[in-house]
């Protein structure tokens, strides 16, 4: 009877829906803050993130299926035995994530953020010329399901959209235009707005230095919902301050969380949210990250391991398809 540990608040119906695929497993559900590292020494298999800390005492594990789209943390070497099957969670973030982004350029470009600053301080006051998405160049660097999901909504309310990737491949309908990460300096000047949806790699760390924000068009629009470290903070705050920049939407930061007395907060055009856009606040998210982890239980159990949604690439951190 195998072992199965759930760490994801899940309800009876989600229990009642992973129990019938794992029938004659034994279930049991904890809160990630409670597990203990009896519990992860006994479960084979663990649905939902578990501190990598703990994970050294899963001698019996066979299989982890995060929560999270994100696992660099658990591709460190000795976190996971060797054969250990790691999935994670991508295309459980799309939806809500790209519509974060749809949202937070708007508010930039429409100066949303300007217009409530002057609410509170009671002012009737015009803040001038905007722009638009229609008949802007925008920029996806990561085309994951955060990045695809956010270029097809751009790309229908008319923007013209090209795609960065890490490996070649053929070009999806959504973008006009798709390039790998060494031409990133050749359409970094075209774009009005760049988004950013990148894994922590070595490859992608500070990926936006101050030469490429420099290579950035005057007044263009930088996102960031990947990881903070893929931007210079540093640099961003000087590109920002000299009026490079026309704003800067940012879910993640580097460092995170952002110290209360750190310069980013009050650089100019700048709008933070602390690392929300994704979690559970959207229910559809939390749905879709059972699904995936009831399709990847039922495959694992039938030993159909190449068939699992997510597989995870120690060696890249990347999901394998």
């Amino acid at each position: 009877m195998k072992k199965i540990m759930v760490t994801i608040p899940v309800e009876d119906r989600h229990k009642e829906y992973l129990e019938k695929i794992g029938a004659g497993c034994e279930f049991y559900y904890v809160s990630p803050s409670d597990v203990t590292e009896e519990e992860v020494r006994e479960a084979e298999i663990i649905i939902g993130n578990v501190s990598p800390r703990l994970l050294k005492n899963g001698k019996n594990l066979k299989w982890l299926q995060l929560n999270s789209a994100g696992s660099d943390n658990y591709c460190k070497p000795g976190v996971l035995n060797s054969g250990t099957v790691l999935t994670n969670a991508t295309g459980a973030y799309g939806l809500a994530i790209s519509e974060y982004l749809v949202g937070m350029t708007f508010m930039l470009q429409k100066k949303f953020y300007q217009y409530y600053e002057n609410q509170l301080e009671h002012q009737w006051k015009d803040q001038g010329k905007v722009t638009s998405i229609w008949g802007s160049t925008v920029l996806i660097v990561g085309l994951g399901d955060i990045g695809g999901e956010f270029a097809r909504r751009m790309k229908s309310l008319g923007a013209y959209t090209i795609g960065i990737r890490r490996t070649p491949g053929d070009k999806p309908d959504y973008l006009d235009e798709l390039y790998t990460a060494e031409h990133l300096d050749e359409v970094l000047p075209r774009a009005d707005i760049v988004s950013l949806s990148l894994p922590n790699s070595a490859a992608t760390c500070h990926m936006m230095d101050e030469r490429r924000l420099r290579l950035m068009k005057q007044g263009a629009f930088l996102l960031n919902v990947g990881r903070g470290n893929a931007i210079d903070t540093d640099a961003l705050c000087r590109a920002l301050k000299e009026g490079h920049l026309g704003g800067c939407g940012a879910d993640v930061t580097d460092p995170e969380p952002l110290p209360a007395d750190h310069p980013l907060w009050d650089a100019p055009r700048m709008v933070i949210t602390p690392h929300i856009s994704g979690q559970y606040h959207l229910p559809e998210t939390f749905e879709r990250i059972v699904r995936i982890a009831g399709e990847n239980l039922e495959k694992f159990l039938a030993g159909r391991i190449d068939e699992m949604k997510n597989l995870v690439d120690f060696e890249t951190g990347y999901r394998k398809r």
